[in-house]
């Protein structure tokens, strides 16, 4: 079972390397202070100094306070701890559920809910681990102990089977509770997808380079992972700048999706990608869901990065599309 603490609407900005996939913003008044971390839970496994975390969870809250439409914040007990849970939409309209990536939270789809909202009942869940309200849990990647966590949270949320939107490291909860747990799973929406393309490892040593030539070097880096280059979303990279410098983001690489699973996915797939992305091999990405669920639909944008920005109303289209076997 769940527990409601607020509900809110607003306008607000985004958090972490896995930016939302919209372009709109809201107005309005939001109440989101009621959001926190359990106070019993060991947050230093994700941040460097308790200073750095209270400046990322204070502008967390400034976004839930921003929300762009109403919404309920909740609480779900798991295996692995409290879960915080943002929902937006009709109650009784069909269920969708939104993973962010890696550094990120719920604020990842503050320019998507509006839309997607009006026609799905929205759950944006903190992953377990992320700068966010839920546990700092971090569970081993190979194993159940993911899935278990994802039926702990639709349990709890009272949800028999549901629609994912993911992007990034979600894009890989997603995927792998969806070989696990297929029966739960309508369709699957990923967005720059960790476990299918080769995780590239030369971005890696690219950064650490940067980042020793101080603030210009660190914002150059970030500019180089996210693959943002448009002056015009410096306040983004900002945020990204002030997330990873407090923030220590998981290190072990992510477990492949092997052929044989990824064949049985018989829900409607969407996969979008950017040609450009420094963490990983997009084209790879392509070829394998192209080879292996021929009935996904597949789209490699040659522009874009990692960061995949404006892509709010192509998923909404598949969404609202026709269920598998139609």
């Amino acid at each position: 079972m769940s527990t409601n603490e607020t509900a809110g609407e607003g306008m607000g900005a985004d958090m972490g390397t896995d930016m939302g996939t919209g372009t709109g913003a809201g107005m309005g008044m939001g109440k989101g202070a009621g959001a926190s971390v359990d106070p019993s839970a060991d947050t230093s496994v994700l941040y460097k100094s308790e200073a750095g975390e209270l400046e990322i969870l204070r502008r967390y809250r400034a976004a839930l306070d921003a929300w762009p439409v109403p919404a309920e914040h909740l609480r779900v007990p798991t295996r692995q701890g409290e879960t915080f849970v943002v929902v937006s939409g009709p109650p009784d309209a069909p269920p969708v559920v939104l993973l962010h990536g890696s550094g990120a939270n719920t604020s990842t789809w503050w320019d998507d809910v509006a839309a997607w909202s009006r026609h799905f009942r929205t759950y944006a869940v903190d992953v377990i681990g992320e700068p966010g309200f839920s546990a700092p849990a971090r569970p081993p990647l190979a194993s159940d102990a993911p899935a278990q966590w994802l039926d702990d949270v639709l349990d709890g949320l009272g949800i028999a089977r549901a629609a994912i939107v993911a992007a990034s490291l979600g894009g890989w909860w997603a995927l792998d509770y969806a070989r696990r747990r297929p029966e739960r799973v309508t369709r699957l929406a990923l967005l720059c997808p960790g476990g299918l393309g080769r995780q590239k490892a030369g971005w890696l040593l690219k950064t650490l380079l940067l980042r020793a030539l101080g603030r210009k070097g660190v914002e150059r880096s970030v500019r180089t992972t996210t693959g943002l280059e448009d002056p015009k979303l410096q306040p983004v990279l900002d945020t990204v700048i002030l997330t990873f410098t407090h923030f220590k983001p998981r290190t072990e690489r992510l477990p492949v999706v092997p052929d044989e699973a990824l064949r049985r996915l018989a829900m409607p797939m969407l996969v979008i990608a950017g040609e450009r992305d420094a963490l990983f091999d997009s084209a790879e990405t392509a070829r394998r869901v192209r080879r292996c669920a021929p009935h996904a639909t597949v789209r490699l944008l040659p522009e874009a990065g990692h960061a995949l920005l404006g892509q709010t109303d192509t998923v909404l289209e598949f969404l609202r599309g026709p269920a598998a076997g139609r």
